[in-house]
Order: structure tokens, then C-alpha cells, then sequence
């Protein structure tokens, strides 16, 4: 009997889901230490709170409790960009394992040259395609800039970097999870919309692999 191969092998699903699972915790870390956990807007919270239960803390005490929480919810965040880190190593060693037809790099030689070489009444569909890839190409690209930065402020110590090359790396850092934010948002978009028109079983392709 012929075995039907999978429009997604079993490691690219894994890495997939996987990856959306550490972006996203590492994502809510960055919002609850934004938000809720936010040091300045806690200290006074904490001196209020602890006031009224009849305790007194001074305003550096107060500061010094609100930091240690923030502290641990970025400890959390440096254990995802560590688990981040290992799947971007993952993906680019799976690259080189997988079938010709399912490795990036050369689908997205094939978007390229489909586009350049299609007749003008498949250019749509086409320029389509290849402006997925490219996105995705980019979305590579953020991902390893947001480890090489996380990792870099990680071992800032161990590496004896400036402080002022420490802030720029943070800021770099910084913006492109923002960046990687709106990529997820957009691509989220894309997935629902290709959905509700002509590329229905995105989702489940993912989960089950599809048939080639």
C-alpha cells in the first residue's frame, strides 16, 4: 500500500506549536510585567495595601517587594527565551533533514521564480504566494534577532558588555518583540481569512499534516 506523504511533516508541526506556545508565554510575561506587575504603579499599590492592614513600609521597602515580583516573572521570561533559543536551533538543523519539496528555503525559490516567470492572469495568485513566504522569511529573520539580543542581555555579565551597548541590545530587543507581536496579529488575520476562502484546512494541515 502507497503511503501518502504529509504536506507537514511531524517535526515542522511540533516546532510549530511549540514555538506558538513559548512566544506567546514569553509575550505574557512581557504584558503582566507591563501591566499588572508593573513596579512603579506597585509600589504605592503595596504601601496603600499594607497600611491599611496597619503594617508600615517605607517607599524604597515598597519598592524593593514590587521589583522582586517583577524580578521573577522576568526570570520566567529568560527560561522561555531559552526554550526559544533551543527551537530556533531546532528548526534550522530540521531544514537540512527535511524532503526537498518541504524545506523553506527552496519554496521560497520556487515563490520567487513563479512570480517572476508566471503569465499575467496567475500573477495574483503568485505575488500571493511569494509575499507569504517573504513574510515568513522575515518572521525567521525577527526570531533570531529576539534570540541573539535575549541571549545577549542574559549572559551581559559573563560577556563584560557596556551598559550602554546593554541598553541598545534591551532596546533592540524591546522593539522587535512589538514587532513579533504584529506579525502574530497579521498572521492570525491571514489564516482566518484564508480560511473563509480559498485555502480552507490551514489549521488542520497543521495539526494532522495534510496530504501533499
Amino acid at each position: 500500500m502507497a503511503i501518502t506523504q504529509k504536506k507537514y511533516a511531524a517535526g515542522i508541526r511540533l516546532w510549530h506549536w511549540t514555538n506558538m506556545l513559548i512566544i506567546g508565554g514569553s509575550l505574557l510575561t512581557v504584558l503582566l510585567n507591563s501591566t499588572l506587575l508593573d513596579k512603579h504603579s506597585n509600589t504605592d499599590f503595596i504601601q496603600q495595601q499594607l497600611q491599611s492592614s496597619g503594617a508600615t513600609l517605607s517607599a524604597t521597602q515598597a519598592k524593593g517587594l514590587a521589583n522582586a515580583f517583577e524580578d521573577r516573572v522576568w526570570d520566567i521570561h529568560i527560561y522561555f527565551g531559552y526554550f526559544l533559543a533551543a527551537l530556533l536551533l531546532y528548526r534550522f538543523i530540521l531544514e537540512f533533514f527535511q524532503p526537498a519539496d518541504q524545506k523553506f528555503t527552496n519554496k521560497l525559490k520556487l515563490a520567487y521564480a513563479y512570480y517572476f516567470s508566471s503569465p499575467d492572469d496567475e500573477k495574483k495568485i503568485t505575488r500571493h504566494n511569494f509575499l507569504v513566504k517573504l513574510a515568513y522569511t522575515f518572521f525567521y529573520v525577527l526570531l533570531t534577532i529576539i534570540v541573539i539580543t535575549g541571549l545577549s542581555l542574559s549572559f551581559g555579565d559573563n560577556l563584560r558588555l557596556a551598559s550602554s551597548i546593554s541598553h541598545n541590545i534591551k532596546s533592540v530587543h524591546g522593539f522587535c518583540m512589538y514587532l513579533m507581536l504584529a506579525f502574530i496579529l497579521v498572521h492570525i488575520a491571514g489564516v482566518f481569512l484564508a480560511e473563509r476562502k480559498d485555502s480552507k484546512g490551514i489549521v488542520s494541515d497543521m495539526i494532522n499534516g495534510g496530504n501533499q
